[in-house]
């Protein structure tokens, strides 16, 4: 439940962020006549996310064991490079996004009504896309030793998600200010460690399907002593999706994503915050 919640929190966020600003430019523009367009660009973008998780939770049953985990693997993988062109993409656009989406509102305004609702459906629909497909690759982690149950996971997203809406209210309220970029930081740094868990459980899913090989080569299997009912084994296989038994390619593919993704995420994150630092820290320093 707290990698989900933090999931949601995070994806939540960023579309609460989007719509805020949307909102927030059109009143402060005198345009609210527009804004019934902007909720319906929102709800068209929540309608689409809700149909294309259900479609991957559902569309995939009733075929064989070898192809449920071909598709689930691979679609573990594009979880794993969504989310991680999202977190850096953040990280790179959190500056500018404010100045973008405004200048978007202005174009599709002139261009006609029905402009805003392709507008508020893209800068939505892109999170909630992304936030449905990587949901489904850590729901699918969390449960799949069978002693999580699927609410479990789902309930965690949803708090988040909650939580994620009443922080956009308030920002858009201005009751509470928050420092982003920390935010971003930590949670940005912790979707990487989960998706490196997922990626990993991705390649074991492709081994379970023939796709690749090694599924008998086992890099190491500490099952003697976490005992995979156990609270503690919950909780790691929930929030890093650690296996007991891990094969070599598993943990390679763990290791190699892990390392330099978060090694350029941190180094990305460094350079962004000295160059917003004034001229003359920067030169003090």
């Amino acid at each position: 439940m707290f990698a989900n919640y933090l999931i949601g929190l995070r994806e939540g966020l960023e579309a609460a962020l989007v719509i805020s600003i949307l909102v927030a430019y059109l009143v402060k523009t005198e345009r609210r006549h527009l804004l019934p367009q902007i909720w319906a660009g929102v709800a068209l973008a929540v309608g689409i996310s809700a149909a294309f998780g259900a479609l991957l939770t559902f569309g995939p049953r009733g075929l064989t064991f070898e192809a449920q985990e071909a598709i689930g693997g691979t679609l573990s993988i594009i979880a794993v490079a969504f989310v991680t062109w999202m977190v850096f993409w953040m990280a790179g656009a959190a500056r500018t996004i404010s100045g973008e989406l405004r200048g978007k509102i202005d174009v599709a305004a002139d261009a006609g009504r029905w402009s805003l609702v392709v507008v508020a459906l893209l800068a939505v629909g892109r999170e909630g896309l992304e936030t449905a497909l990587f949901l489904w690759a850590a729901t699918q982690t969390a449960t799949a030793d069978g002693q999580t149950a699927t609410w479990e996971p789902l309930l965690g997203a949803a708090l988040g998600l909650a939580t994620a809406v009443v922080l956009g209210y308030l920002f858009y309220r201005g009751a509470i200010r928050i420092n982003l970029s920390r935010f971003f930081l930590w949670t940005g740094a912790f979707l990487v460690v989960v998706a490196a868990g997922v990626l990993s459980y991705g390649v074991h899913d492709l081994q379970e399907a023939g796709i690749l090989p090694g599924l008998g080569n086992v890099l190491f299997d500490v099952s003697d002593v976490i005992d995979p009912a156990t609270w503690y084994a919950t909780l790691l296989k929930g929030v890093f999706n650690f296996s007991p038994a891990t094969t070599v390619l598993e943990g390679l593919a763990w290791l190699l994503y892990l390392v330099p993704t978060m090694t350029l995420f941190l180094l990305t994150m460094r350079r962004r915050d000295r160059s917003d630092r004034p001229v003359e820290q920067r030169v003090s320093a």
